[in-house]
């Protein structure tokens, strides 16, 4: 299956070692080096024998219109008026295909067939960017782009249903760290809103790089997998933070004009994250001081200011126990780089396609497995070196770490299952007994491989 290279932004973080693909791993029986394991179970995909969904307008569409039409086997027709253009393209997933122009000025293309879920395009006009007006608009590749929903048969677990539903709140707190304003999204379970004592676990959820605070809902359907998960059961009520992770200067992403409140810190930044002006690299998704002391940049904003703003915010249980962490892409690295330099606040630890502990050497990133590249060939991994040596005593490294969890797809170019699946491997020999690994088939560096890995990563935590 044919798959395309994402921004310069995706690619500059692989060649960082962020790429994670790990093969699946059984549940233990018996084996003292993965006892205690909970079962992991897979998002549930497609069957071989669900029919095909008849052509239909793309979800994304707004009401009435036909275009982006998806096929009955997966393909997607465009149609774009531009009369006066010389060339069109359409741009799927940052690649462009040129479209055919019609007598009456309207340029058309089917593309190949697309895998299950939501994908990002928008149009090339004689070499400019251009949006479709045509249908939704979301954030990707560092820019707004439009967007099309392929359905997968059979599979339901990230539709609207007729269940319970929590709250997706829209907050703005003020960072101290960043000496700025900070714009995050949270969800609450169903009954949040009801007065009582209960307090819940928290999960902060990381967008890729190009992205920002807003696309776990808009594009990954986290809300919606959690209501449907938790009306069957099957994970524990949590609130879900998700705020952008860029940190930087002037326009940088997760910044928001204004002055401080009264009493804030003066500017000039504090605990070496540069204050606002201060230039820093950021941007929507942008690396934000990834790796370094607590965990890079947005790693010491996080516990400075997020955390304790969130606790004091929101009926949280405000300890480790109770605290996890996950993210995609970009966002699995730095994922890998807060948990691992702060293990006295995070128990869970959730990397989708992104943040393998081979690319942590004992100068920072380290050594990443390329993609394509043939499996690790040692034997053994040096627990003293990777993650900066956060993982030098597995015995202490398992009392503290409830669940590691690691995911990708099975498609090139930007996954390589075969190669992380023998460092996973590597990871148990070594003793860390709680390393799960799911492998999304068909799919890629998308947002499909990403729902499938929140839903089968989120019955893991806060058992």
């Amino acid at each position: 299956m044919k798959r395309t290279l994402l921004s310069v932004a995706f690619t500059a973080v692989l060649a960082g070692g962020t790429c994670l693909c790990l093969a699946q791993t059984k549940k233990a029986s018996g084996d003292s080096k993965t006892a205690g394991r909970q079962e992991l179970v897979p998002a549930p995909v497609r069957f071989a024998s669900e029919p095909n969904v008849a052509a239909h307008p793309s979800p994304c569409n707004f009401p009435g219109v036909q275009y982006p039409r998806i096929e009955s086997d997966s393909r997607v027709t465009f149609r774009f008026n531009a009369a006066d253009a010389q060339k069109v393209q359409v741009s799927i997933a940052n690649v462009a295909y040129d479209m055919v122009k019609g007598d009456d000025g309207t340029w058309t293309y089917t593309s190949a067939p697309q895998a299950p879920g939501h994908h990002n395009y928008w149009m090339l006009v004689d070499g400019a960017l251009v949006l479709d007006p045509a249908t939704q608009t979301y954030i990707g590749y560092g820019h707004m782009c439009n967007g099309f929903e392929v359905t997968e048969p059979g599979v339901d677990f990230y539709d609207l249903k007729d269940v319970p539903h929590g709250d997706v709140l829209i907050k703005n707190y003020y960072s101290k760290t960043a000496n700025a304003w900070r714009h995050i999204f949270v969800y609450t379970p169903p009954g949040y809103d009801i007065k009582t004592s209960t307090r819940y676990p928290v999960l902060y959820l990381q967008h890729g790089g190009g992205e920002d605070e807003r696309v776990w809902i808009e594009m990954g359907k986290a809300n919606l997998i959690l209501d449907n998960l938790l009306a069957e059961g099957r994970v524990k009520p949590m609130i879900v933070v998700m705020e952008t992770s860029g940190v930087g200067g002037p326009g940088a992403g997760g910044f928001r004009r204004g002055g401080p409140p009264a009493g804030a810190a003066p500017a000039g930044g504090t605990n070496g994250v540069p204050a606002r002006g201060a230039g820093g690299r950021g941007g929507f998704g942008g690396f934000g001081g990834i790796g370094g002391p607590g965990g890079g940049a947005y790693g010491r904003l996080m516990t400075n200011d997020l955390i304790p703003w969130v606790d004091g915010h929101f009926r949280t249980l405000a300890d480790r126990n109770h605290r996890a962490m996950a993210g995609l892409s970009m966002g699995g690295m730095q994922t890998a780089s807060i948990t691992m330099a702060n293990l006295d606040k995070f128990a869970y630890i959730g990397l989708f396609s992104g943040g393998t502990a081979a690319g942590f050497g004992a100068g920072g990133r380290g050594s990443p497995i390329p993609v394509g590249a043939p499996a690790p060939t040692p034997a053994t991994l040096d627990l003293k070196t990777i993650y900066n040596g956060d993982m030098a005593n597995p015995e202490e490294f398992n009392k503290k770490v409830k669940v590691f969890f690691f995911s990708c797809g099975t498609e090139p170019p930007l996954e390589n299952p075969q190669a992380l699946k023998r460092h996973q491997e590597q990871l148990i020999a070594a003793g860390i007994k709680k390393s799960y690994v799911y492998i999304s088939p068909g799919t890629s560096h998308e947002w499909q491989t990403w729902r499938r890995s929140l839903y089968t990563f989120a019955p893991l935590l806060f058992k």
